[in-house]
C-alpha cells in the first residue's frame, strides 16, 4: 500500500478539483454562446463526382459571419455576410468572385440553424446547389454545365459533403483537459 504525505494528498484533491472545474467552465462556455454573438464559421468541402468525364474529388472551404442567422426557418448568407469561398476543380481555384451573379451569389442555405448547402455557379464549368431550377438555395448537389449546340445545361455528376470546422477554443479546451486526465492518471499510478 502507497502512503501519500498531506502535501501530496492536498496536490491530488487541488488537480482533481481542477479538472472538474475546468471541465465545467469549458462546458459553459461552449453551451452558454448567445445566438447574437457573431463568429466567423468555417466549413470545408468536398464534391466527389462519380459520373462525367472527370470522376473524383474536389476540395473547397467556405467561411462567414454568422451574426445574422436567427435558426428559425430557411436563411442564406450571402457575400453581403461576409461569405468567402475558395474550391479547386479540375487544377482551377475558384472563389466567391467566379460566381456569375457576383454580389447576389455565392450564397449558403441553412434550415433551422443547419448547413442545407451552397449554391456557387461558375459558366461553363460547375453548379453546386440543391436543384438547377432552384438557384436561391443552397444544397449538397453537383452540376457539370455544359454549351449543348447554344444550349447550357447543368447534369449532375456527383455530390457534396461539409464539415464544419472545430473552433480554436474547443480544440484547445479538449487538449486541457486531456492533458490534465493523463497527468492525474499517471499521478494516480506512482
Amino acid at each position: 500500500m502507497i502512503y501519500l504525505s498531506a502535501w501530496e494528498y492536498f496536490l491530488m484533491k487541488l488537480a482533481k478539483n481542477l479538472v472538474i472545474t475546468s471541465i465545467a467552465a469549458i462546458s459553459v462556455a461552449a453551451i452558454g454562446v448567445k445566438p447574437a454573438q457573431a463568429a466567423l464559421l468555417k466549413y470545408d468541402f468536398k464534391a466527389t463526382t462519380t459520373l462525367g468525364k472527370n470522376p473524383g474529388e474536389y476540395f473547397g472551404s467556405l467561411s462567414f459571419d454568422d451574426s445574422t442567422l436567427t435558426n428559425v426557418g430557411i436563411e442564406d448568407i450571402g457575400v453581403e455576410d461576409g461569405l468567402k469561398l475558395a474550391f479547386n476543380y479540375l487544377g482551377n481555384n475558384y472563389t466567391e468572385l467566379d460566381d456569375d451573379a457576383y454580389d447576389k451569389f455565392p450564397i449558403i442555405t441553412f434550415n433551422n440553424g443547419n448547413l442545407l448547402g451552397l449554391s456557387y455557379l461558375v459558366s461553363d464549368q460547375f453548379l453546386i446547389g440543391s436543384d438547377e431550377n432552384t438557384p436561391d438555395i443552397g444544397g449538397n448537389r453537383f452540376y457539370s454545365i455544359q454549351d449543348i449546340d447554344g444550349a447550357i445545361s447543368a447534369i449532375a455528376i456527383g455530390t457534396v459533403t461539409y464539415t464544419k470546422v472545430p473552433e480554436p477554443l474547443s480544440l484547445g479546451g479538449v487538449a486541457i483537459v486531456g492533458t490534465l486526465g493523463l497527468w492525474l492518471n499517471r499521478k494516480k499510478k506512482s
